[in-house]
């Protein structure tokens, strides 16, 4: 009985994730949105934009780095909808996270629970998800995803509540402070892409790089993040195209 007792000790959880594992798995998003949302709160303030319209944009749109776009096109005084069309552009990445979720998930889904967890499918939850769903596909649940979602979804409005309230106070004399905090989305997204990265994908990542270093010399930000989606894009047709002939050459031999 001791035995049989220590084996299966041993052996790995393969009961799918909760709703509670998902909030737990929700923290290193939390630690980072709060001082980025923090960030956005401030210099929507500073823009013209008054608590309660920070608040709003943080609830509906929930775009990140885009909300920080769209704040100064705004303020700039750019019509709404040349603005919204900017930010859709640089947003266009999100229609590839369901399909490419939804390729790796096995079973079916709840259509109740997919909108709700599809409405906070932000870079870092698609990265955190990615990322346990190459881990251990099993473990993949949806309760999982409502939990990792609504937490960082939460984080995400309460930073820009408190930020929106502070105004131009604490931070006002510390520009550089600021702008470290707006740093910290795209470094939690890249730690994310590293911990689901795997050698097989080095040709369609190069492709990407490539592609939003050029968009970003040659065009703007919105072109470097298009010129992103189609260098990986094509690094994939690539990767595919060399995968194929590699099974035929085999099937050959």
């Amino acid at each position: 009985m001791e035995s049989r007792r220590a084996v299966t000790a041993l052996r790995p959880d393969r009961s799918p994730a909760s709703f509670r594992e998902g909030v737990y798995d929700s923290l290193p998003i939390v630690i980072g949105y709060l001082p980025v949302a923090f960030a956005f709160g401030l210099n929507a303030v500073k823009l013209g934009f008054t608590p309660l319209e920070s608040l709003f944009i943080s609830c509906i749109i929930y775009a990140g780095a885009s909300q920080f776009v769209i704040t100064t096109l705004l303020s700039a005084g750019i019509s709404l909808w040349v603005a919204a069309l900017t930010v859709m552009a640089m947003d266009m990445r999100h229609l590839l996270y369901g399909p490419t979720l939804r390729h790796r998930i096995i079973g079916k889904l709840s259509p109740g629970k997919t909108a709700i967890w599809a409405f906070g499918l932000t870079d870092e939850v698609f990265s955190a998800a990615i990322a346990k769903l190459t881990k251990d596909n099993r473990r993949w649940s949806e309760n999982w995803m409502i939990g990792i979602a609504t937490c960082s979804w939460i984080s995400w409005v309460i930073g820009t509540a408190v930020g929106a309230l502070c105004g131009n106070g604490p931070l006002a004399g510390y520009p550089a402070v600021e702008a470290a905090l707006s740093f910290m989305l795209p470094a939690l997204f890249l730690s994310f892409l590293l911990a689901a990265f795997q050698r097989r994908q080095s040709l369609i990542l190069a492709s990407a790089l490539a592609g939003s270093l050029a968009g970003l010399l040659l065009m703007s930000i919105p072109m470097a993040i298009l010129a992103g989606i189609g260098g990986g894009c094509l690094g994939a047709l690539i990767r595919l195209r060399t995968g194929r002939q590699d099974d035929t050459d085999q099937e050959r031999r």
